[in-house]
């Protein structure tokens, strides 16, 4: 069973604030914007205090002020953050070559061929990051990204969370749907309407509900999500230097379609399309996919496939990050 720890830090831009300014520390934050509850501008984040009113990510701080006027507005000082923001992924960094830089304060890491057990290894995580930055995170440890998202979402802050397969149904199913990453509060209004208003209650109605509700797109995420299954698997790594060696690349290509491979056969499927991700130093990101005829989980044919999709792509310049992944899933019993 595959094993995905999630990091999300704890209200990272309130922290970092509280760093560099000690005297705000227990005081309602609201970053965003310039710093003008009078301007327009959204809330990036709230300190925990400051949530407490009843604001949170996205609010238009001019809302947010009339719930909390005695808060204290702040600018976004993006740079600041990101220079916090790179010690914590290089110290993720030494824990695992496998990581998936989502977000300045979040990231996922596969603990799959650890051989420490998971939560040891996110103690450990969580104590280096808080001797080095002086902020606290919390993690979510589950069999795959969806799950370790949601477990690291029920105890913050500071909250470590281990969600087991045979747990969906007593800790993910009674959960409010608006829980699920990706369900927002327009979603949420909608399946209140229609009398879905935990995870559990979501997985026990058909695919063809939420499709005929939702869109085939969209009512599959949410059919999938309830019972995370994954619509695809991936695998990406973020080079600790930017690089143009094509041997490197081809290196890791390879390695990375042998993982997507184990990966597929441990959830017991094989897919049918096959593509790669792939950002330069610039951040200019380009993918390319390539259908299958017929559904594999060999690493052989994952590989092929994904070195046609890499020579597809202009290798002008120094590559940041790689991935490889494959979709179009199909269950079944194969010889």
């Amino acid at each position: 069973m595959r094993r995905i720890l999630y990091i999300d830090m704890d209200a990272f831009f309130a922290a970092v604030e509280v760093l560099r300014h000690p005297e705000l520390a227990g005081k309602p934050l609201v970053i965003g914007g310039r710093g003008d509850p009078t301007a327009r501008g959204v809330v990036s984040i709230a300190s925990y205090e400051a949530r407490k009113f009843g604001i949170h990510s996205a609010m238009p701080l001019r809302l947010a002020y009339r719930l909390c006027p005695q808060a204290i507005f702040l600018p976004v000082d993006y740079d600041a953050y990101a220079r916090v923001s790179a010690q914590i992924k290089a110290i993720l960094r030494t824990f695992s070559p496998t990581m998936e830089d989502v977000g300045i304060d979040e990231a996922y890491l596969d603990l799959t061929a650890s051989g420490r057990p998971a939560d040891e290894v996110a103690r450990e995580i969580k104590q280096r990051v808080r001797e080095a930055t002086g902020l606290t995170c919390s993690v979510g440890i589950a069999p795959n990204k969806l799950l370790a998202k949601i477990a690291s979402d029920l105890h913050k802050p500071d909250g470590l969370t281990v969600i087991a397969a045979g747990d969906v149904k007593t800790r993910i199913w009674p959960l409010p749907v608006r829980k699920i990453p990706g369900v927002g509060p327009v979603t949420e209004r909608h399946l209140h309407r229609l009398g879905i208003e935990t995870i559990g209650q979501l997985a026990a109605r058909p695919l063809e509900e939420f499709a005929a509700e939702f869109g085939p797109a969209h009512g599959a995420f949410l059919y999938q999500a309830a019972h995370w299954e994954p619509k695809s698997h991936s695998r990406k790594i973020t080079f600790q230097r930017d690089t143009g060696d094509w041997q490197t690349l081809a290196r890791t290509l390879a390695e990375l379609a042998r993982e997507v491979a184990d990966g597929l056969r441990e959830a017991g499927v094989k897919s049918r399309r096959v593509g790669i991700k792939l950002r330069f130093a610039d951040f200019e990101t380009h993918t390319r996919e390539k259908t299958l005829g017929a559904a594999t989980d060999s690493a052989e044919a994952i590989h092929k496939t994904a070195f046609a999709c890499l020579q597809r792509i202009a290798l002008n310049k120094p590559v940041r990050l790689l991935g490889v992944r494959v979709g179009e899933l199909e269950k079944g019993h194969w010889p």
